[in-house]
């Protein structure tokens, strides 16, 4: 068995879950706003009322099945991820290292100077928002995918390299750093 798909997802108050098994459709309603996910055909997602919690399942000559289990643990990751950002949200944070780097928003683009003779922009995603403070890039939003995926090609555009720290980092991320060439005789 699955033992995160096994676990029911318990549901706060203040928010809303409609299921519609027919088009395999989970929508979630929250403070901070509405998610939506199809969920694989494979599993069955039951909503009850009662105990304020959502049941993700799967049939049961199809337990031993890896693939199966699988998508019965990753559905039901993906429900929690859902009922947690629309409640609380989720916030990615990002350094650069580097004399004059700096990063600034245009609009719903994002413009990044990190040592390269061109700027490089970068369209900031629907649902996400940005605050620049000094060298720190705050990315917050309600989808989870969507905000680390953004942070990652974020990071992706520089990459902290190991000989003199330069680049983009997540918030304490540490990065090894490597000894240079030795001169001597």
């Amino acid at each position: 068995m699955s033992r995160i798909g096994k676990q029911p997802v318990s549901v706060p108050s203040g928010v809303e879950v409609s299921i519609d098994p027919s088009k395999r459709l989970v929508n979630i309603k929250g403070s901070k706003g509405t998610l939506s996910m199809t969920y694989r055909p494979e599993v069955s997602v039951s909503w009850e009322q009662d105990e304020k919690q959502i049941v993700v399942t799967i049939p049961e000559d199809q337990m031993r099945i890896g693939q199966m289990r699988a998508y019965w643990g990753t559905t039901r990751s993906l429900i929690a991820n859902m009922i947690e950002g629309v409640t609380k949200g989720y916030n990615e944070r990002l350094e650069i290292h580097g004399v004059g780097w700096t990063a600034k928003q245009q609009g719903m683009n994002l413009v990044l100077n990190v040592g390269f003779c061109n700027s490089i922009e970068m369209a900031i995603p629907q649902g996400v928002d940005i605050e620049i403070k000094n060298q720190n890039i705050s990315i917050s939003g309600i989808d989870k995918q969507v905000v680390g995926n953004f942070a990652a090609s974020i990071k992706a555009k520089r990459k902290p390299e190991p000989y003199n720290g330069k680049g983009i980092r997540f918030a304490g991320e540490v990065i090894m750093r490597k000894q240079g060439k030795a001169f001597g005789a």
